[in-house]
């Protein structure tokens, strides 16, 4: 995929080889975030500068401040990927960056891409008047040129919230989906329109996860267990699937990137296991195939969950990686066989357990957390703050320390993790102090935000 992003937004999947070996990024995006802490700033859009032949390798060369305090940007994604291969008039050049509670969304223009601008703000009381929804999350294009956004909550932060979209113009157009029934709760989604699918997972409603974790709320039944399978020509739900007491806050879910196939996973967090997904006789399938066991640790009421937290496939297919946040961890699993999956590699980067490195004489305050991996699948770059509510309860000194965005080198033939220890970005030392750094973005196109149909 070329890195010229004013260019076709990507190629089809017959092109994925081409792809893989796109030139290397020169720059990436991250969040970073004084929401959730006692610095009055706002949430901005960094610049960071991944060229090892740059005098300013890993290091932030450029923020985009927000207008607003409080947004709590969390996830983003851009106005145009792989989906729409097929039309040369779209162009992977808007960034949709939504505060997770403010339900304010900023188009951020990226045709200055290493010193991005905003081009248009969607003002939260727009949102919730015309379609009653608050708390964004995931954004998807979709081929059809518009942009899909689940919402977490309704407009005073009740489940199960929605989808939304956005047409080309940025301007609101309602509800994705005919109706919620059956649906709980609401968190991230991923579809296959070859297979006329999509599947949805569940968190929380905003008022539950908002002020923090309490145990009491899992057995209260407040947080999900469900995937949902939905028709995505009709945008009604044909199959939910409940995990039980075993699948616990289900959340990223992820598609082979192969459009034919009808394979899947989900990172069910608190449960701390893998489940996957397939389509069987018409009838869509799910089972569990990784369990990463509880942790006694000293002064926790009950064993530490691993606490799985983000996921990501390589782009051909062949790796899944997923962290640990709170065991500490970063786990690679050959998954070419799906339903049997073998660990190849794992690496130790901060975490509870008391196993995590420092890198370049940081050490990582928090634990492995979001992760994004290069088309190649040669880089894995890595952050460590969740939520900032939950930072504040897990990793108390995540706000005073801020975050640390670091770069894990793959062995995308063979399997294999080694931590590079050339690549650090020490977000203790940004100018209006410490920031917490979340999801990154690739210009060029990445695992995660790339949908092949």
């Amino acid at each position: 995929m070329s890195q010229d992003h004013h260019s076709c937004c990507g190629p089809g999947y017959a092109s994925v080889e081409a792809a893989m070996k796109a030139d290397r990024e020169k720059i990436i995006y991250t969040v970073a975030l004084y929401t959730g802490t006692s610095i009055e700033a706002p949430d901005y859009l960094a610049t960071i500068d991944v060229d090892p032949n740059s005098p300013t390798y890993s290091q932030v060369i450029h923020r985009l401040q927000m207008p607003y305090i409080g947004d709590e940007l969390h996830h983003f994604g851009w106005n145009a990927c792989s989906s729409c291969h097929g039309d040369a008039s779209k162009s992977r050049r808007f960034l949709i960056i939504p505060g997770q509670r403010s339900t304010r969304i900023y188009i951020i223009d990226t045709q200055e891409q290493r010193a991005p601008k905003i081009h248009k703000i969607i003002e939260p009381e727009e949102i919730k008047a015309k379609t009653n929804l608050s708390a964004p999350h995931t954004v998807h294009c979709l081929a059809n040129g518009t942009v899909m956004i689940s919402m977490l909550g309704d407009s005073v932060g009740n489940g199960p919230g929605g989808f939304l979209l956005l047409d080309e113009n940025f301007d609101l157009v309602g509800h994705w989906e005919k109706n919620a029934e059956g649906m709980s709760f609401n968190y991230d989604f991923w579809y296959q329109p070859r297979h006329n699918i999509m599947v949805s997972s569940e968190w929380g409603a905003p008022k539950t996860y908002y002020p923090g974790f309490d145990l009491e709320d899992v057995k209260a039944g407040n947080y999900g267990r469900k995937l949902h399978f939905w028709d995505w020509s009709t945008h009604s739900i044909l199959q939910s699937v409940d995990l039980g007491e075993e699948g616990l806050i289900p959340l990223e879910v992820r598609f082979h990137h192969n459009p034919d196939s009808t394979e899947g996973f989900v990172g069910a967090a608190l449960s701390s296991n893998i489940w996957h997904w397939w389509k069987n006789n018409g009838h869509w399938t799910v089972e569990k195939i990784i369990d990463i066991p509880s942790v006694n640790v000293e002064g926790w009421p009950i064993p530490v969950p691993s606490l799985i937290t983000d996921l990501l496939i390589s782009l051909n297919d062949k790796y899944l990686y997923f962290s640990n946040w709170l065991h500490g961890n970063i786990c690679q699993y050959d998954i070419s066989d799906p339903k049997h999956p073998k660990l190849t590699a794992q690496v130790w980067c901060g975490g509870l357990l008391g196993r995590g490195e420092t890198i370049k004489g940081r050490k990582i305050a928090g634990g492995p957390q979001m992760l994004q991996l290069s088309l190649d699948g040669k880089r894995l770059y890595v952050t460590d703050s969740l939520f900032s509510s939950w930072d504040n309860q897990f990793y108390p000194d995540l706000a005073s320390s801020g975050s640390t965005l670091f770069l894990i080198d793959c062995d995308s033939e063979n399997g294999g993790m080694e931590i590079n220890e050339n690549f650090c970005v020490d977000f203790g030392q940004e100018p209006n102090g410490p920031a917490r750094a979340h999801e990154i973005r690739y210009p060029g196109g990445d695992v995660t935000s790339d949908i092949w149909v």
